[in-house]
């Protein structure tokens, strides 16, 4: 059963936001939709997985809250326009897109696993690039807006076996940092990312790679992050005020090493 506690000591500017969340049937991605959801956001989730969404859309409607879902893979972009569109009609526009959805399959490059390499560039790279030409004009046209696009820790350095996964993720940070300087200051689009360090999440799963998956695990933290740990840190940075753009936020289990 999912979370549904009230959440303290917010400032409540997410009340009624409409929210899009990408990557939302398991993971970061339905922690954050949930804590949104019980924050007062109207959100609409996304994912290929189908029954997980219509899942957790149940549980958030019957607590008294407001979302919807909408299958779409991330990796074409008529189907991310599709998600827009279908937001648009249900609640009249999108206050925020969460970039969210994301492969993690790490391995050493002589392993030469070229067909995860190429997927997890579409996905983690192109995916977002989607998210964000399709929602831009929206916010561009109602001079306001706010893009979160999740990154990683490995997006700020490299860890044995995950020069692709992180390369993809520097680049997630390197295309948030020019929107940001494009598009918040004309447009009043506000972008932020967000690094995690190990969270709990089926992305371990993806790794195909024993030998990478050992030396994920020999560096790891004793304890990793939750889910909704990385949901209230999206939640911190949607509920600030208009002149208040928090651009990143990096975070990491206490007992991660680096």
């Amino acid at each position: 059963m999912l979370n549904l506690k009230v959440v303290k000591g917010l400032l409540k500017l997410v009340e009624n936001k409409v929210v899009v969340i990408t990557g939302a049937s398991s993971g970061i991605g339905q922690a954050t939709a949930t804590r949104l959801a019980q924050a007062g956001a109207k959100v609409v989730l996304s994912a290929r997985r189908v029954e997980r969404l219509k899942e957790t859309v149940d549980q958030i409607t019957a607590a008294g809250r407001t979302a919807s879902y909408f299958s779409a893979d991330v990796v074409s972009i008529e189907d991310v326009q599709a998600l827009a569109d279908f937001a648009v009609q249900t609640y009249g526009t999108i206050d925020v897109w969460v970039n969210n959805a994301g492969l993690m399959p790490l391995s050493f490059l002589n392993k030469r696993k070229v067909d995860e390499w190429d997927r997890m560039i579409d996905v983690n790279i192109k995916g977002v690039l989607y998210g964000i030409a399709t929602v831009v004009p929206i916010m561009e046209q109602q001079k306001s807006g706010h893009i979160i696009n999740v990154s990683s820790v490995a997006g700020h350095r490299v860890g044995m076996a995950g020069a692709v996964y992180s390369g993809t993720k520097f680049a997630v940070r390197a295309i948030t940092e020019g929107l940001r300087m494009e598009l918040s200051p004309t447009s009043n689009i506000r972008a932020t990312i967000i690094s995690p360090g190990l969270v709990e999440t089926e992305l371990l799963t993806t790794i195909t790679d024993e030998d990478a998956l050992s030396a994920l695990k020999s560096r790891g933290a004793r304890q990793a992050l939750q889910s909704d740990d990385i949901a209230n840190a999206i939640l911190y940075a949607i509920d600030q005020p208009e002149r208040v753009s928090v651009n990143e936020i990096l975070i990491r289990p206490t007992t991660q090493p680096s």
